[in-house]
């Protein structure tokens, strides 16, 4: 099933070939199986009556070999009509004169098109204006989900999306964030904080009062949500409060006044550390102590998932980021170049079991076990060599045994020998901006990365920000957060620096684009969003090929995670801006609050 899955997305991009029948055949001569198709709208008011379309399984265009691949899995979908129409000439008139017959008692109903597959056959059909979109269609539950239109995908992307002006005047203007899920609920989660640290903790510069720490995090959860939302809650004070007794100490020492990059490292590693023992450990003695199994179901949830965190801290004195990465979600850094083009840099590696220098380290610590590592993953399962939670990687087998007989929980791993095997402690980099040629790093989880290229990314945002630029010019707005930044022509291509190895051996490519059969021209991007992660996300699922976003769009959870994952991105511009103390939301780019609803 998967080598046919793969097999039908790489060959999406082929020329369709469709032995279209030019008249609508009569129902008489229908098939048992196109019969059974069409068993649930024998009882509607109006009749549908589909034509049987001929095609080889690997040639069609990209939505349909996600549909046709899910289908295998048991699912049924329906297709909207604005992508059958691109298919072929016949087929549009074909499907426009079945169309035409299926309303004709009532022209003044919207026209709706769905393309209903099974079978590797494919039927065409009407929806009234009325229907719902997911319906039962016979007797084993099968279900018709109509495609999503262009204006419905876009609603699905901004629908969590945020956006905020930072008006503090210490290098950071705006920052933007998106979560589109693919998991139901999603496993990511993020969290930001502002602290503004007095004199008495942290030096600051003559005749400042005080200074800013600046945080942002995005959570990879796996296995469950509850390990990334209990990261959202508690990780940035746990790290704040390790690094507020670091900066406190080295304050009081007139020698020092400020601490050394690598206290501020080793205080960051022990606030990992710290709320990853409190998750994994110090909850089985609290669970051991209270022999209650609904304390074990609250306390153990966190430990029995994961999920990986990334989490930048920018000092607002020293200009300085520091990235700190458990697992394998990743930093980006955008910077312009002498040529008026961006440079990407990563600010972080991929850690997983297939990663050079986490596989050395692992089979360092896990001397004559050789399956420690195994087909890229830690014992042959885990991806993520290092996170928060995962348990069955970090207790001992006896502490498992007893947690399985106690409470619950899963049988040991038949290769666990020597835990623990994943840890939390972070890799962290360190990274001057300079908010006076507009930096701006981009930190996302994988789903993102799966999708798009390191140089992508950074050329998206670059050519996201000349859009807002000509935009405020062709208006005459002036919007302060754009300032820091210039103008660059760039019609034809991404405005960013390409290197000969965009990855390097300690991060993946972007797996989908092999799977989609993606080429890797610009062309395909397009600029339509005011939120600068929307923009990411929109053109790693197709950008200028709506059919391909609205596609991946509809797939419903769990038949989404085939094709994409969870995708949580946040962007972070750096720039002189005005300084009012204050942060607020920007409207143009936030999605709107929905609206309470009445409960009776």
């Amino acid at each position: 099933m998967r080598r046919a899955t793969v097999q039908a997305c790489r060959t999406a991009r082929r020329a369709p070939v469709w032995n279209v029948s030019v008249k609508r055949p009569s129902p008489l001569s229908f098939t048992h199986n196109q019969l059974r198709s069409l068993r649930s709208y024998s009882g509607s008011k109006r009749s549908y009556f589909p034509a049987a379309i001929q095609s080889s399984m690997h040639r069609r265009n990209l939505s349909l070999a996600v549909i046709s691949t899910v289908v295998a899995s048991g699912a049924w979908y329906a297709y909207q009509g604005d992508t059958v129409k691109s298919a072929a000439s016949q087929f549009r008139s074909f499907a426009s004169s079945a169309l035409n017959s299926a309303y004709a008692e009532d022209p003044a109903e919207p026209a709706r098109r769905a393309l209903l597959v099974s079978n590797d056959q494919f039927y065409t059909a009407a929806l009234s204006g009325d229907q719902p979109l997911a319906k039962t269609t016979d007797d084993s539950d099968r279900g018709v989900l109509e495609m999503l239109t262009p204006e419905q995908a876009t609603q699905k992307l901004r629908k969590n999306e945020e956006s905020y002006l930072v008006n503090r005047g210490k290098g950071v203007v705006r920052y933007d964030i998106v979560q589109v899920p693919s998991n139901s609920p999603i496993e990511d989660d993020h969290a930001e904080k502002i602290v503004e640290i007095p004199a008495s903790v942290a030096a600051v510069k003559d005749g400042e009062p005080s200074s800013d720490w600046m945080f942002w995090a995005v959570f990879d959860g796996h296995s469950g949500w509850t390990t990334s939302a209990k990261l959202r809650n508690v990780l940035i004070s746990y790290v704040a409060r390790e690094l507020n007794t670091t900066y406190k100490a080295a304050a009081a020492d007139t020698s020092l006044l400020v601490p050394s990059s690598e206290a501020v490292d080793a205080a960051i590693k022990q606030g990992f550390v710290r709320l990853d023992n409190d998750i994994v450990n110090e909850s089985v003695k609290e669970v051991f102590k209270a022999k209650s199994r609904r304390v074990a179901a609250e306390l153990l949830a966190p430990a029995l998932s994961g999920s990986c965190a990334l989490l930048s801290f920018y000092d607002s004195q020293s200009k300085d980021v520091k990235v700190a990465v458990a697992g394998d979600s990743r930093a980006v850094l955008g910077r312009r170049g002498p040529s008026g083009k961006w440079t990407a840099t990563a600010l972080s590696e991929d850690q997983t079991g297939g990663t050079p220098s986490e596989m050395k380290r692992i089979r360092e610590e896990h001397p004559g076990e050789p399956y420690a590592t195994k087909n890229g993953r830690i014992l042959g399962q885990l991806e993520p060599s290092r996170s928060f939670g995962d348990a069955a990687y970090k207790w001992t087998r006896e502490i498992q045994d007893q947690i399985k007989g106690k409470f619950f929980g899963r049988t040991p791993h038949p290769l666990l020998k020597t835990p623990p095997y994943v840890t939390a402690e972070p890799i962290i980099t360190t990274t001057k901006v300079d908010p006076s040629k507009g930096d701006f790093i981009v930190m996302a989880t994988d789903g993102l990365w799966e999708m798009l290229s390191n140089e992508e990314v950074v050329g998206l945002v670059g050519q996201w920000i000349e859009q807002q630029q000509s935009a405020a010019v062709s208006t005459g707005t002036s919007k302060t957060w754009l300032q820091s930044w210039f103008g660059f022509d760039s019609q034809k291509q991404l405005p960013v620096e390409s290197t000969a190895d965009a990855s390097g051996e300690g991060q993946r490519r972007p797996i989908r684009q092999q799977q989609y059969d993606i080429s890797g021209a610009a062309s395909r991007f397009v600029v339509e969003d005011k939120n600068a992660a929307t923009h990411l996300v929109r053109n790693a699922m197709g950008g200028k090929d709506k059919d391909m976003v609205c596609a991946l769009l509809t797939l419903p959870s769990p038949y989404s995670r085939r094709y994409r994952d969870d995708v949580t991105v946040e962007v972070i511009f750096f720039g002189q801006g005005p300084d009012s103390r204050t942060v607020e939301v920007n409207q143009e780019a936030t999605a709107p609050e929905e609206p309470v609803k009445s409960k009776l």
